[in-house]
């Protein structure tokens, strides 16, 4: 018997009913598997989630049945479901509801009714098993975003489920952070039993320890089969999706490999050395140094310092950093390092007690009160709901600006023409944060801070804002990103600085930064570096291969 059976589930939300978010899915999950549902923003993949939990089924016109363990899910009641069912949502703040991470640990059992022997018993071994007995009696606001959310998985599988539903748990994790997390729900799938159903934008960490791979479009499955063979089955027919497929599959198919497909940056090592068992006669690509000097940056920070209380330690310690004008400036590093701190800092809403900020040659106190946000500076923050007052995606807009015409064009830009009569809430992480950009860009700023604008966004939309940053650039612009996102950052930025200890260690460009990393760096060269020097994306790897092929014949 499948654990949960989605029978002709159809699905329009109250605001839309003439479109279907969900368009007759039939889906069948066994007990003990690990399943990935894939596919654009906005395809559906999140509201097929909540629909597997009662108590989170949005409200909307609704058709067709789910099955828990044969039971129709409705005649389930609500204990048995927050019992049998943990769901991991994509925000970490939206989930956590107590002060201390001891309380949150217990919270669900205590839901449950469990007497206190048993509650203890479940949250010591919890807290050991997920290796966070060192901050056990810490308060959660002091927790960083992959804490909170290693917190999360943990409180849920306190309450011992037997399924558990994770929607983009990564999107605001750090790479490293990203890929613990990710190895810790295929242990409590390998050793637990449990069945794990997630969604996921990054799938390099997943595809190739998932049983299937379910690949959504516009509220339809339209592919459902082994990691293996979806990439395989995508790429023959020229599907949009497999842009989204690992760095090993893209690349495979992308030069015409031959035999089995890689799914594993291990398995691509292999398959290239195969293809290479001598030392090829191209092994690297130009990496050209960053200007050792910059005549007018557009922005200078110098020896920043800032502390959130006057008795805590401090956040920034002497960050110093120029950007120069007119380009994208990438800052990564882990979770809790200072980083959106930092950006802060720029904007005025934190106070550093030290250090010197200029913005266009001229120190940030000297800007009269609203003139740094008129034409000036802007910042798109981590979570676009907080920008967010509106009932439509079109009175958000309208709030920047009078001008329809603008309005049009950059919700053209964004692709949310479709969602402008949308309640901002009721649309998908994606598409938020593409309609919170939107409203950004109507400021017109000459200084565009985005933390983390990768969140939630389908690797279809990356490249259209990788395109909209370039155009902004072309126009003058200067653009200071915080980014998890390697990949992105070894695309499109034009300088990547490390962000550790609070503060900025090292500054280059991104084939030298990524090219000289063992761990914070991009599966392309992680695959690659034992024969290829400098190639830190798939096309660096793939024209170095084809280069390499040419040179043979």
């Amino acid at each position: 018997m499948a654990h949960f059976e989605i029978q002709n589930l159809s699905f329009s939300y109250a605001a839309a009913r003439d479109k279907k978010a969900l368009d007759n899915v039939n889906l069948a999950v066994n007990r003990g598997e690990y399943v990935v549902l894939c596919g654009k923003s906005g395809s559906g993949k999140t509201t097929l989630l909540r629909h597997l939990k009662t108590v989170l089924t949005p409200h909307g016109k609704r058709s067709g049945r789910i099955l828990l363990d044969g039971v129709p899910l409705e005649d389930v009641s609500p204990r048995d479901q927050a019992a049998k069912v943990g769901y991991v949502m994509q925000n970490p703040d939206d989930q956590i509801v107590t002060d201390k991470v001891w309380h949150e640990l217990a919270f669900g059992l205590e839901s449950l009714g469990c007497d206190q022997k048993t509650m203890r018993s479940r949250v010591a071994e919890m807290a050991c098993y997920f290796g966070i007995q060192d901050w056990f009696h810490r308060d959660v606001a002091n927790l960083s975003g992959g804490q909170k959310q290693l917190l999360n998985l943990a409180s849920i599988m306190a309450m011992q489920p037997e399924v558990l539903i994770l929607d983009e748990p990564t999107s605001q994790l750090d790479p490293i952070a990203a890929s613990d997390f990710l190895n810790t729900v295929r242990k409590i799938n390998l050793e637990l039993g449990t069945t794990v159903i997630l969604t996921e934008h990054r799938l390099e960490d997943i595809f190739p320890y998932a049983d299937r791979a379910v690949v959504m479009d516009q509220g339809r499955i339209l592919a459902d089969d082994t990691p293996r063979r979806i990439g395989k089955l995508l790429f023959a027919e020229k599907n949009d999706m497999f842009s989204a497929m690992p760095t090993p599959v893209r690349l495979f198919c992308g030069v015409g490999g031959e035999g089995e497909c890689p799914l594993t940056v291990r398995e691509g090592r292999n398959w290239l050395s195969g293809a290479f068992p001598e030392t090829p006669e191209v092994t690297a690509l130009p990496a050209e140094p960053p200007a050792e000097e910059i005549a007018d940056p557009a922005l200078s920070l110098k020896e920043l310092w800032f502390r959130y209380e006057k008795d805590s330690p401090d956040v920034l310690r002497g960050v110093s950093a120029e950007v120069p004008a007119g380009s994208l400036f990438a800052i990564v590093g882990g979770n809790g390092a200072g980083k959106s701190t930092t950006l802060k800092a720029i904007c005025g809403i934190c106070r550093p007690y030290r250090g010197k900020i200029r913005i266009f040659g001229k120190p940030a106190e000297k800007y009269k009160s609203g003139e740094l946000f008129h034409n000036c500076l802007a910042m798109l923050p981590q979570d676009p709901k907080s920008l967010f007052v509106k009932k439509t995606v079109r009175e958000e807009l309208a709030e920047m600006t009078g001008d329809r015409e603008q309005i049009a064009q950059v919700a053209a830009e964004c692709e949310i023409e479709h969602l402008l009569d949308s309640h901002p809430y009721d649309l998908s992480g994606g598409e938020q944060q593409r309609a919170a950009l939107a409203k950004v860009l109507l400021t017109q700023p000459r200084l565009l801070l985005l933390d983390e604008p990768t969140k939630g966004i389908d690797c279809f939309f990356k490249e259209k804002l990788a395109g909209i940053l370039s155009k902004l650039k072309r126009q003058g612009m200067t653009i200071v990103m915080v980014s998890h996102d390697v990949e992105f950052c070894a695309q499109y930025a034009d300088l990547v600085s490390m962000f550790f200890d609070g503060q900025i260690l090292t500054t280059d460009t991104p084939r030298r930064f990524f090219g000289a990393n063992s761990f914070y760096t991009t599966a392309a060269n992680r695959m690659s570096r034992h024969i290829f020097q400098n190639a830190v994306t798939a096309a660096d790897v793939a024209e170095l291969y084809r280069i390499n092929q040419e040179a043979e014949t």
